[in-house]
This record gives structure tokens, C-alpha cells and sequence, in this order.
């Protein structure tokens, strides 16, 4: 472990599995996020890895003196607005950039949820990015890099390229941590 965020998660019986792709910009998904924890053991991942990142959080999120944790964090708030959503917001972001990857929970809530937010999808489309697949596995204490996908035409292939990633990934509340379907 490199950085002080390394020795921490060191410290805390955490792994890190791989490296990140030398790539200059993704939508990077981080899964499964079943506890607000997960966030801070994945900034310490990301930290780590050396990634120059932006994490996006829901707006309510965003109140004194919370905003100033938030923005330390390295987050920025999101919001769904008709014409200038969190969609056009990262892709506005990566195209004005020329080194970024944003970090979202593909679920969009800690609750279990049984279909993600396409938000990701879309982001990674749209902006012309790959989608890198990053995770958290409680049970095996480690975190880190499964993949990246940079066939981004069609959704149910991506998913199922997801789904196969993630398959075995245990979350810290594991029955909240539902692959999405294709259906």
C-alpha cells in the first residue's frame, strides 16, 4: 500500500485486487452498495489506485455544514432536471476534462433494488467513455477493478457482462445486492 488511504485499509483488513486500466476517462461503477460505508472504503480504494476521480451523490445530500464533507469527499451533487440531468451534467463534465472518472453506484440507493438506475449506461454513451466495473466484497475483505467494457452499444449485453462481474460479489448487507435483469 502506497498512500495513506492504502495503510488505512491495510489497517482495516481490506485488500486491494489489481490496478486500474490506464484509460484517461470512465464511467466507473462501484457495487454493490448496500451501507453508507461502502463510500468511504471506496474513496480509500480510488485514492489508493491513484485515480483522479468525481463521485456523484444525490443533491439531498448537500446541506450545511454536509456539503463541505461532501465536496471534500471529492463528490458532486446530481439531480434530475428535465434538459440538464445528471446525464448531461457528467457529460458536460467529461468532455471539459482531459482526465476524469466518475463513480456511481449502478443501483442508485443503498436499499435493495431490483432495477438500476441507466444512468450510468447512458453517461458512458453519451460522453463515449468504457465503463469500468469496480467492487467492494465484504466477505473476502477486498476491493478493487473486475473489468471494463468498451462495447457500450447495446444494454442487456453490457448488463449481462455486469451481472458476470459481479456475480459472487458479497455486499455488507448481502441480501440487499440484486444483479439487474434483463428482462
Amino acid at each position: 500500500m502506497k498512500t495513506i488511504s492504502g495503510k488505512i485499509l491495510k489497517e482495516l483488513g481490506w485488500e486491494i485486487k489489481g490496478n486500474f486500466p490506464h484509460i484517461k476517462k470512465s464511467i466507473t461503477i462501484f457495487a454493490p452498495h448496500t451501507a453508507h460505508i461502502d463510500a468511504l472504503y471506496g474513496k480509500l480504494g480510488v485514492t489508493e489506485l491513484g485515480v483522479k476521480y468525481t463521485f456523484l451523490s444525490k443533491k439531498e445530500l448537500f446541506f450545511f455544514p454536509m456539503n463541505l464533507i461532501m465536496k471534500k469527499f471529492g463528490s458532486i451533487p446530481v439531480r434530475g432536471v428535465k434538459g440538464k440531468n445528471a446525464i448531461y451534467q457528467v457529460v458536460d463534465l467529461l468532455n471539459s476534462t482531459d482526465e476524469l472518472h466518475i463513480v456511481i453506484s449502478p443501483e442508485g440507493w443503498i436499499k435493495k433494488v431490483t432495477d438500476w438506475n441507466k444512468g450510468f449506461y447512458h453517461m458512458a454513451v453519451k460522453a463515449k467513455v468504457p465503463i469500468v466495473v469496480a467492487y467492494l466484497d465484504y466477505e473476502k475483505k477486498e476491493m478493487g477493478v473486475k473489468g471494463v467494457i468498451y462495447d457500450t452499444k447495446n444494454y442487456e449485453s453490457v448488463i449481462k457482462q455486469i451481472n458476470n462481474m459481479y456475480k459472487g460479489v458479497s455486499g455488507k448487507c448481502p441480501e440487499q445486492f440484486v444483479l439487474e435483469t434483463t428482462d
